[in-house]
């Protein structure tokens, strides 16, 4: 099946969007997020769990020519482990940040085109009024909710009664 023209422009625009944004981000960022991709990641659990039996095995089993440097209960294991779990905190940290300041983005978009179809069909509806008034129909021309799903919302309006119930709860 054919994509329609206008919804491969939205898929288009969309990708766009996306490639502006990868693009903008910085080094560090970019950086941050391979950490922490990989931080989440069965590969990091399974290096993660071999080389801890390995650092185990060497300093509780007798082989020859390997000196134990880190005896049970393994204080320089415990804090190389408690270092880098500060250093994953952080970097996931950054990840989080960027994935909400990204999310906030789309946010502010969708509220942009929210507001601009509230506004486009508000006008359809005025139109669609006037065309029945002319054609006669007056259940239709004359009908009090259709008149007022043609009024402009005020979002402000909208938003200080979602206040209002929300802090009356």
């Amino acid at each position: 099946m054919r994509t329609p023209n206008h919804v491969q422009d939205h898929i288009e625009t969309i990708a766009k969007h996306e490639q502006d944004f990868q693009a903008s981000r910085s080094r560090a960022e970019r950086i941050g997020d391979r950490v922490a991709a990989f931080a989440g990641s069965f590969s990091f659990v399974a290096v993660h769990i071999t080389f801890f039996f390995a650092w185990m095995t060497v300093n509780t089993l007798s082989i020859s020519g390997i000196r134990h440097f880190d005896p049970a209960p393994f204080p320089l294991l415990d804090t190389g482990v408690a270092l880098e779990a500060i250093l994953l905190a952080s970097f996931i940290l950054m990840r989080q940040s960027g994935l909400a300041k990204r999310a906030d983005e789309r946010e502010h978009l969708m509220l942009q085109i929210l507001l601009l179809t509230e506004k486009e069909v508000s006008a359809v509806v005025r139109m669609n009024q006037q065309i029945a008034e002319r054609l006669g129909l007056l259940s239709i021309s004359k009908d009090e909710e259709i008149r007022d799903l043609g009024r402009p919302t005020s979002v402000d309006a909208v938003a200080a009664t979602i206040q209002e119930n929300l802090t009356s709860e």
